[in-house]
Order: C-alpha cells, then structure tokens, then sequence
C-alpha cells in the first residue's frame, strides 16, 4: 500500500528522470493483490453471480417485467461468475486461455448469447427467443467450465451417446 502511495503522489524514489519501465514495474507492484486477497475477491465475485442468476431466475415469474428481470440478472451473474476466474489468475491470462483452441467456440457462443439474450429481452420483446439464448448461454458456460477438468468434455460426451444409443 505504501508502494501505491509513493507512485500515485510522485515520490517513487525515480530521481534520475527516467520514466520507462520503472513507472510500469511500480505500477505493477503497486497492483498485485496478496494470494488470500484474491481467493476473497474470487469467492465474493462468484457469490454475487450465482446470487443474481438465482435471483433473475426466480423473478423470471413475475407479471410483466420478469422476463426482462431474469434477462439482466442472469446475463449478470454469467459476467460476474466468468469475471470472478479473474482474480486468480489475471486478466490477461484469463483471456488468453478464454481464446485458447479448446474454449474458443464455447467463449465466442456464451458471449454472443448473452448479448442475444439482452437484445432478445429489450430490444425485440420476444420473450421465447431470450428464454432460448439463456438456456444456450447457460450450456456453452457449462461446457467452457467443463474444458478447465481434464477429460470432462470426453466424459459427457460418451454419457449423452450411452444414453442416446
């Protein structure tokens, strides 16, 4: 903390008028958050996401507004959910295995339906079409989870073709 005091009042010990990396490496440093930090952030963020898509769930009922109500909560608490894996491992590196060739289609499909699903809601007031995109919004995040377990996808596959065959 103190670190972050010094960057932002101008004191960072830098007197040789070199701004390079030096600025970068304290604002870093001044940024990392402690391990038990982070498991705190992660556990809240995710708290709060699963909290807002049972709650858009459950107001899903409610005369008039509900479909709107679930629409936004539920999209929500997807982002909040997903945001969460954050803390642990940074954003950057979030990201990267987010568009990495095993989560690709599921990241690009979730996040697509999410937006589909708000546009669904708002904009084109078909309530049928938003309830869709949450139920492929809901199976492209459980299958973007499924590929952090090694073997879980080849898992679910071979149960949905033993119980279809």
């Amino acid at each position: 903390m103190d670190k972050l005091k010094r960057v932002l009042s101008g004191q960072d010990g830098n007197t040789d008028g070199t701004d390079g990396t030096d600025i970068l490496e304290a604002a870093n440093q001044a940024s990392t958050l402690a391990w038990g930090t982070r498991v705190k952030a992660f556990l809240l963020c995710f708290v709060l996401g699963v909290t807002s898509s049972v709650l858009g769930s459950c107001l899903l009922w409610v005369p008039g507004v509900g479909l709107a109500l679930f629409a936004v909560l539920y999209s929500l608490g997807n982002l909040c959910s997903l945001a969460s894996t954050m803390f642990l491992m940074g954003p950057l590196k979030q990201l990267k295995r987010m568009c990495a060739k095993e989560r690709a289609l599921a990241t690009a499909v979730m996040l697509i339906c999410l937006v589909l699903t708000l546009c669904a809601a708002f904009w084109w007031k078909k309530n049928g079409l938003a309830l869709l995109f949450c139920v492929l919004q809901f199976l492209a995040f459980a299958w973007y989870g499924l590929s952090y377990i090694p073997f879980a996808r080849d898992g679910v596959i071979k149960m949905f073709s033993f119980c279809l065959s």
